[in-house]
């Protein structure tokens, strides 16, 4: 299927590992110009050069996106950069520096990591005519989980927040859509991680996942993808659960 990606631009923020990784490839595959921020410089390094052998402009940086100041300047700079912005992903999370129960740092990753975004990247998203925005959420959003946090709060309010901007944006011909992964695991993630401190906790979940598998990052990266996309280009105000089964609520 042609998505209509190629030449688009793309930024994303917490692209190095997991699913923010394994969107960028299927981006610069399809051929897409990139800029890309994570924490650790060996790995923003390393996922530069492994784009790079798609013919494909590609910027990584190395930055705290605790610091807000810096995360504007940088998300106008990715932008300028690359000579606008089609597609803006917010993937950052604190469940990626284990801060899922930090109220003060979920808010300013997740929730005014988002804001930050959209209110930056507006004017090019708006010239862009095709604009897309894909706010990372979770299914511990749409139904409990576990036990009260801040993380599961602050993701069901970015999917509130998306939605209301999808109505207000659908003028301008930017679409905005939500994400909900349910648990994904590889190498270092948080799931991995918890295979090895709380076993008996993994292995629930893994026997409550209906495909009998924990979610991988490819599987909610071409779904990422596809929204993202010209070949989505009606879908909009949508939040999309991937999750094999897992989540038990109904939505009509």
């Amino acid at each position: 299927m042609e998505l209509g990606l190629r030449g688009k631009k793309v930024i994303i923020n917490g692209g190095s590992r997991g699913i923010g990784k394994a969107a960028l490839e299927i981006y610069a595959a399809e051929g897409c110009d990139i800029a890309f921020f994570s924490r650790d410089q060996a790995r923003v390094d390393a996922t530069v050069a492994e784009l790079k052998q798609h013919g494909v402009k590609v910027f990584g940086d190395a930055f705290d996106m605790n610091d807000s100041a810096a995360y504007q300047a940088w998300l106008l700079s990715a932008a300028e950069r690359l000579g606008g912005c089609d597609i803006f992903i917010h993937n950052a999370s604190s469940s990626g520096a284990q801060g899922t129960m930090d109220w003060d740092l979920t808010f300013r990753l997740d929730m005014m990591g988002a804001v930050n975004g959209c209110q930056i990247l507006e004017p090019f998203l708006e010239k862009s005519g095709t604009g897309s925005v894909i706010l990372m959420s979770s299914t511990a959003a749409v139904e409990t989980f576990i036990y009260p946090q801040a993380f599961n709060a602050i993701k069901a309010a970015i999917i509130t927040y998306g939605k209301q901007l999808s109505q207000l944006w659908a003028a301008k011909q930017v679409r905005v859509n939500m994400i909900c992964p349910g648990p994904v695991a590889y190498p270092g993630g948080n799931w991995s991680m918890i295979k090895e401190a709380m076993p008996e906790l993994y292995d629930k979940t893994l026997a409550d996942m209906p495909l009998g598998r924990f979610g991988a990052p490819d599987d909610v990266a071409r779904s990422m993808v596809f929204l993202s996309s010209p070949a989505a280009s009606y879908i909009t105000g949508t939040n999309l659960i991937i999750d094999g089964g897992y989540t038990k609520r109904v939505q009509f």
